[in-house]
């Protein structure tokens, strides 16, 4: 019978009896991106049951869900939630494609609307540590999970307004403001007299913050001209630096795969020294060790999107 034709049925399953599928299209799990799912799991269970396919003996085949099989057995649990769909080899193939290039099937939070809830998830413990560890993340992850829920009235105006094109953009003046705050209430004034629909990216407020703290910035021969707001208050896609680590709350839930890692050499060419020093720092690793700290970027920006 068709997948599409099959009835659903749903059972709680003891995992041994539930075997990954020999022909799934994902053949290597590393087992770092699986801390941040598999202490989800420890906490919480599995928010989604695993999607199998009867395979005889009242054993199963797992269809999509592979990874949280994975991290069920890591958390040490017993039994879990299982959708019984009957389906073809060519069927599974198809269905872990369209689960994982998307089409609509999962969308993320708001910026905002993640990070509130983080805080208030943060807010039953008893210090920034405690939360952190319940997430199974570093106190400076949580600290970047809730900066969006703590903007000031002035910059979430803006942002409300549209003069600001990204809440990462609101964030970058949020830390101009606690840096200099003269600098950062001149960029607001430009911004609040920006003609209607015009609006700031990252970028100009990410120039004017590495002024205010003197990080380095990049060469004449490799960045553009400094922008004014009117210069780059344009619809453009407002993206970060390749290397520069997404804040938590921007990141988008995906389903079991992800795509594979970028070249370092690749990526390094294109990032601000000043940022990579920073990241090194925040990480706990030599700037200089290229490799280690992208793929230490790579595995938390995995993790969290796994998660």
């Amino acid at each position: 019978m068709a997948f599409k034709d099959s009835t659903p049925r749903f059972d709680l399953v003891d995992i041994n009896l539930i075997a990954p599928d020999p022909n799934h299209i994902r053949q290597n799990i590393n087992e770092e991106t699986l801390k941040g799912l598999t202490n989800a799991v420890a906490k919480l269970g599995l928010i989604h049951p695993i999607v199998v396919r009867p395979a005889g003996n009242d054993r199963y085949i797992v269809i999509a869900g592979e990874r949280r099989r994975r991290a069920a057995l890591l958390a040490g649990e017993t039994r879990v939630p299982v959708i019984i769909r009957d389906c073809s080899d060519d069927e599974a193939l198809e269905i872990r494609v369209f689960e994982n290039i998307g089409l609509g099937v999962r969308s993320a939070l708001e910026a905002r609307e993640m990070s509130n809830a983080v805080q208030r998830i943060a807010e039953r413990f008893t210090s920034p540590e405690e939360a952190a560890q319940y997430f199974g993340r570093a106190p400076t992850w949580l600290a970047q999970a809730t900066a969006a829920a703590n903007l000031s009235e002035k910059v979430t105006a803006l942002l409300d307004s549209g003069k600001i094109s990204s809440t990462s953009a609101a964030v970058q003046l949020e830390k101009l403001a606690r840096k200099n705050e003269a600098k950062a209430d001149s960029l607001i004034e430009q911004i609040e007299q920006l003609p209607e629909g015009e609006k700031v990216s990252r970028k100009v407020v990410d120039d004017v913050l590495a002024e205010a703290t003197g990080r380095p910035r990049k060469s004449e021969e490799s960045a553009p001209p400094p922008a004014t707001p009117q210069h780059a208050a344009s619809p453009a896609a407002d993206t970060p630096s390749p290397a520069e680590p997404s804040p938590p709350w921007e990141e988008t839930a995906q389903p079991d795969e992800m795509p594979p890692r970028a070249a370092p050499s690749a990526v390094r060419a294109k990032v601000n020294p000043g940022k990579v020093k920073l990241v090194a720092e925040l990480l706990g690793l030599s700037e200089e060790d290229e490799e280690s700290l992208l793929a230490r970027l790579i595995d938390e920006y995995l993790a969290l999107r796994n998660a």
